[in-house]
């Protein structure tokens, strides 16, 4: 099955299953804006959940905050977001359709990439077991041509982006014979810039009123509050200051389902350092972050790191995490060496002295911060689309049938557990509600007892609960119950005391903690 139709597939999937829904839709919807159902929060939380014991648990010197959305203006300014937060747009003038510059062209970079790959595949095929792939790739005239064309777009790219260049980025544009998705021509505005920022008024009287930014990330709430956090949590550097928290940007080519939104979620963490140490920080850092990403088994090959070719002004160094999507390697983290940047700007921009004294050199300097900053709604977009498989499997008495399944790490699934009475009569259904009552403050747990019950393990199977427990006539004899495993499909005889163990070793985090 193409990827394409895979994602389509999934997208249908989350909707049907209770997991992510269109916002607004009874009035046709709302772009870019999704609202996550009751599946697909269970799923949203566990995520957030994995995230912050991983940073505040199991990192003493790392420690929580919330701040607000509405922060006051000067902090944009600061930050450098009013001037400088925006993206390279382009229209097509015959379908008056809106597109990202930078994005058409590193389409037309993944069609180079795609060429190379078919025609990796192909050789493999051909020859099998002897296939050199190095050997292949170094060797072969298509490949090889692909190759040059990518370098040679990618180095003209990366100069216009680096120069800003919108002229050029245009260029690239006409000359690689870019054309519009929609109208299949090549009649191009210019190119130019368009901020990303949310504004409102604040103030009872429209003269009186301040205008306000919605906050386009949730590092800056981090960056004003150092000292406050630094002062009262009398903490030594290195330390981190982690948050959860919305943030919002005015995507016009917002895309790929709750990829690219609006309205979406970070988990963000700055970490501050002692000028100069900012690097080796950086580095662990980045491992640190693909082993949490790793972690949760979806196989290493699916992830890897993609340096930045272009720098934004703060930083001096950035690499993304990359996760390999139906639609692509994109991102799902970055990290980022921020220099001093932040607190040095404010410090300007507020008056106010934002330094840390530093007993060991005996001064004062301004810290330099690496952050791990990564999208909640990419992160369940990779897991649901990591999981979700279709299986053609055979009943016993031989019929063929298909189920789909969500693979979901059982610390991460929404439900955890789904307790089913054969039938409701002969107090089947009372006993699995005493199992549920016994249950319920230690898991999240469903009962479900309509229809058959090859239909409740179907519809458990795609919404990821890994185990169901099935109450027949013997556990009214003697207190066992069949228990189901969602990935293998076999089934257990186990005591009804027993369950609480079984579960709890499988669903607990921990079982991630472990492989970090």
């Amino acid at each position: 099955m193409a990827q394409e139709d895979v994602f389509k597939k999934l997208v249908a999937h989350c909707k049907e299953y209770g997991f992510v829904f269109q916002s607004s839709e009874i009035y046709d919807g709302l772009g870019a804006v999704y609202d996550y159902g009751q599946n697909g929060v269970e799923l949203k939380n566990n995520i957030k959940k994995y995230w912050w014991d991983s940073m505040v648990l199991l990192h003493e010197n790392v420690v929580g905050l919330d701040s607000a959305i509405f922060m006051h203006p000067t902090i944009w300014k600061a930050s450098g977001h009013v001037d400088a937060f925006s993206d390279p747009l382009i229209d097509n003038k015959d379908s008056k359709k809106r597109y990202r510059a930078d994005v058409l062209i590193e389409e037309q970079l993944a069609k180079f990439e795609d060429k190379i790959e078919k025609e990796v595949e192909k050789a493999k095929k051909r020859f099998g077991e002897t296939f050199d792939e190095k050997q292949f790739r170094e060797t072969n005239g298509r490949v090889l041509e692909n190759q040059q064309k990518w370098n040679d777009l990618q180095a003209r790219f990366v100069k216009a982006l680096n120069d800003s260049n919108l002229d050029e980025l245009k260029q690239i544009i006409i000359d690689q014979e870019i054309v519009c998705p929609v109208s299949g021509t090549r009649n191009w505005t210019d190119v130019r810039q368009f901020n990303l920022m949310f504004s409102t008024d604040m103030g009872a009287a429209a003269d009186g009123a301040m205008k306000i930014y919605l906050r386009p990330e949730t590092a800056q709430g981090i960056f004003v509050n150092y000292l406050n956090v630094q002062k009262t949590g009398r903490m030594k550097i290195p330390f981190g200051i982690a948050q959860i928290g919305k943030a919002f940007r005015n995507e016009i080519v917002a895309r790929q389902f709750i990829f690219r939104m609006r309205e979406f979620e970070q988990m963000e963490m700055q970490f501050f350092v002692r000028p100069g140490s900012e690097l080796e920080w950086f580095q662990k850092w980045k491992q640190t972050r693909m082993n949490w990403h790793q972690a949760i088994g979806f196989g290493s090959d699916n992830y890897r790191f993609h340096e930045h070719d272009k720098l934004a002004h703060y930083a001096n160094a950035a690499v993304d995490v990359e996760y390999k999507f139906p639609f692509g390697f994109k991102e799902v983290e970055g990290i980022h060496s921020r220099t001093d940047f932040d607190l040095s700007q404010h410090q300007q921009f507020s008056g106010k002295k934002i330094q840390y004294f530093d007993p060991e050199l005996n001064e004062s300097y301004v810290p330099f911060v690496v952050e791990t900053s990564i999208g909640v709604d990419r992160m369940f977009l990779q897991i649901m689309a990591a999981s979700y498989s279709e299986e053609e499997i055979v009943s016993e008495d031989g019929k063929k049938d298909m189920r789909v399944v969500l693979r979901i790490p059982a610390p991460l699934a929404p439900i955890k557990l789904a307790v089913l009475p054969l039938m409701k009569k002969d107090g089947l259904a009372e006993k699995a509600r005493e199992i549920i009552d016994d249950l319920k403050f230690d898991f999240n747990c469903q009962y479900d007892e309509k229809d058959s019950i090859g239909k409740r393990y179907r519809r458990q199977d795609a919404i990821g609960t890994p185990f169901c427990v099935t109450v027949d006539h013997i556990t009214m004899e003697d207190n066992t119950v069949t228990i189901r495993y969602r990935d293998t499909m076999l089934q257990d005889r186990v005591a009804i005391s027993d369950l609480k163990n079984i579960i709890s070793g499988e669903v607990s985090l921990k079982k991630l903690f472990a492989k970090l």
